[in-house]
């Protein structure tokens, strides 16, 4: 019992330091043409997506786009954030 808890306590552990990590992405509304950067993206009924705008702050929601997963430089040349 000891063992298996002391195992699920490193899992958990590894799986909130990779998350530490983040994944940064840039989103396309392929009709406008319009770029977004964020860090987080969820998929919404209907296959739409929302995310929050790292530029301004806003929340957005598109039914049709392109999300490409980015590497941090990319995204820090691309936003004000660190």
């Amino acid at each position: 019992m000891r063992s298996k808890l002391l195992r699920m306590s490193v899992a958990l552990l590894f799986l909130v330091a990779l998350s530490a990590c983040g994944s940064y992405y840039k989103v396309t509304d392929p009709t406008t043409g319009t770029t977004y950067y964020s860090t987080d993206v969820e998929n919404q009924k209907g296959g739409a997506i929302k995310l929050k705008d790292s530029n301004t702050g806003n929340t957005v929601t598109l039914q049709n786009s392109e999300v490409s997963e980015i590497n941090k430089e990319e995204y820090k040349a691309n936003t004000a954030k660190e």
